[in-house]
């Protein structure tokens, strides 16, 4: 899962700097969708490669983890 910030309020409902998780992305017939969960995952919001390159800023992959012994 991807974590995700964004750069200025999107949609009048979401505030600059709010974090949301990357839970889904799809491409159908060339058309790029990404789905995100806000951080206490109570939204979901759905947008367009076009937009998440305009409002969103990408801060971390936190599938990856590191095993210590």
């Amino acid at each position: 899962m991807k974590k995700y910030k964004l750069r200025k309020a999107f949609k009048k409902k979401y505030k600059r700097g709010q974090t949301f998780y990357l839970v889904s992305q799809s491409e159908f017939i060339g058309v790029k969708e990404f789905v995100f969960r806000t951080e206490d995952l109570t939204d979901r919001i759905s947008v367009t490669e076009k937009e998440l390159g305009e409002y969103f800023i990408f801060l971390e992959d936190i599938t990856s983890f590191k095993i210590t012994k």
